[in-house]
């Protein structure tokens, strides 16, 4: 089937806009790809959907993708010569006045993913058009997000949120918060956890039930304190860069749990040397692999 010639001219300009958009982030050490809707929703996790039918919405809100995000730049400008084809089909579709169905999106945080229509965005915004029909689901969130925002400041403003609203729930005077901080999303709840079920093992030995307070204190004391001097004592954070003392406290506690299931006697004390062990071992064999790839790509020139 023959292009259309304006359709075609379009794309050119269109790719090669995605081309210089690429080539000035790489110079300022940005990603020059969509975001991810599965990546963004793996680390924000929406409470709820719910279904807002048609609506019109402004281009320029739409930053992401659920499937195509490899395809177009952050601009939503065609990247891939495969996409040529049907990107001109949709060009000459709007050139000539064709009715096009709505898209299909999801909304988060007041910005939107495209579910199907990636083709009709990428038009639109090469086009210049301010607005789209589109059929709207709406993910419940309470992280905000921006465009051009990176997984790195996701996950961030996630861990943000999740320590303020223990902190906002618990009122934690009683732990030393200073010292306990976590960098990966999850881990404020999982500490929640760990201390629910440090009061649930207390409270098998008393007639009544103790406080969160009295079992996130005990918690501290004879759980999170005694791991946290092991991990100082092995010298552990040394082999892992950027992981604070809270972060292999988590890492630690589910590692024990998998050597138990081996040795149901093992100690704290035990899972930290052993795990220790375990992460030096991986340390020197990853060198030793690269080592060997360079070594072997030498030879062969």
């Amino acid at each position: 089937m023959a292009i259309d010639s304006t359709a075609l001219e379009d794309f050119t300009k269109a790719k090669r806009k995605a081309k210089f958009q690429g080539l000035m982030s790489a110079l300022s050490w940005k990603n020059n790809d969509l975001m991810s809707l599965y990546e963004v929703t793996s680390i924000i996790k929406p409470k709820s959907e719910t279904y807002l039918g048609m609506r019109t919405i402004p281009v320029s809100k739409i930053i992401g993708s659920e499937g195509r995000y490899h395809d177009f730049s952050s601009a939503f400008f065609p990247k891939r010569e495969q996409l040529r084809t049907r990107w001109c089909s949709v060009d000459a579709a709007v050139i000539n006045s064709v009715i096009l169905p709505p898209i299909s999106v999801y909304s988060l945080g007041g910005y939107y993913f495209v579910r199907d229509g990636n083709h009709r965005v990428s038009v639109a915004k090469a086009q210049g058009v301010e607005f789209i029909d589109a059929e709207v689901v709406e993910l419940d969130t309470e992280i905000p997000i921006k465009p051009g925002i990176s997984m790195k400041e996701l996950r961030e403003k996630v861990v943000d949120y999740e320590r303020n609203t223990f902190i906002s729930q618990y009122k934690p005077s009683y732990l030393p918060m200073g010292d306990i901080v976590f960098t990966s999303p999850g881990s404020y709840p999982e500490m929640v956890n760990h201390i629910l079920v440090h009061k649930y093992y207390i409270n098998q030995d008393k007639d009544y039930e103790i406080s969160f307070e009295d079992a996130a204190k005990s918690w501290y004391e004879n759980v999170y304190s005694p791991i946290v001097s092991e991990i100082r004592a092995e010298h552990l954070l040394a082999a892992f860069p950027g992981q604070t003392e809270g972060d292999m406290y988590l890492w630690l506690v589910r590692r024990w749990d998998e050597y138990k299931h081996k040795d149901k006697n093992m100690s704290a004390e035990e899972a930290v040397r052993k795990a220790g062990k375990e992460k030096g071992k991986d340390f020197f064999h990853r060198i030793g692999r690269y080592a060997q790839y360079y070594l072997s790509k030498f030879s062969r020139n």
